[in-house]
């Protein structure tokens, strides 16, 4: 069984980034289970200080990385870079031993998202994560209401989920055989 940990760069409940996560949780191709992590919101401010011993929250949070075989994130862009929430819970994990190599796939709610998008890469680049980028997507949700079960229903975005989740099971399925490095450069 592939675990992945899927973290919605937006503290709404109703956002489209947390939606689109829900709706990847119900079209798991077969051997993939989706866990949602919901702490973002939640963590103390970055401080290097406390990086040797950690509050409980940020064990938590490295626990539930260590413990998935991927992170599927989506995240919205807010004043044309990423919020500032997400943005510290990456700070919390940049010199964590659980981050490095772990394989990424982005999911995108807004094409018109694409500065947050950049910072993120370059960001995940810097703490040397993995993105798959055959299993990254972006659609349009931008102004939509939509649920996770409409959208789940909707055949071209199903389409697109279903075969980004798949080509993540597969590299990660890959990574674990030994099959392929785990350069992040690639």
């Amino acid at each position: 069984m592939v675990r992945l940990l899927a973290i919605s760069g937006s503290l709404r409940e109703a956002s489209s980034n947390s939606v689109l996560l829900r709706a990847a949780e119900t079209l798991c191709p077969k051997g993939l289970a989706i866990e949602h992590y919901h702490g973002v919101g939640e963590l103390p401010h970055f401080n290097p200080d406390l990086t040797e011993s950690p509050p409980e929250s940020i064990m938590a949070l490295r626990f539930s990385i260590a413990h998935a075989d991927g992170v599927l994130i989506s995240c919205p862009e807010y004043a044309r870079g990423i919020p500032g929430s997400f943005k510290n819970m990456l700070d919390w994990l940049v010199s964590s031993e659980e981050f490095p190599g772990k394989p990424v796939a982005l999911f995108n709610a807004s094409p018109r998202a694409s500065h947050a998008q950049a910072a993120l890469r370059l960001v995940l680049e810097t703490m040397s994560a993995c993105v798959v980028e055959e299993a990254s997507i972006s659609v349009n949700l931008l102004s939509t209401e939509s649920s996770a079960a409409t959208i789940a229903k909707d055949p071209m975005i199903r389409s697109l989920i279903v075969s980004a989740l798949e080509v993540f099971k597969q590299r990660i399925d890959g990574k674990k055989a030994g099959y392929l490095h785990t350069d992040p450069a690639s």
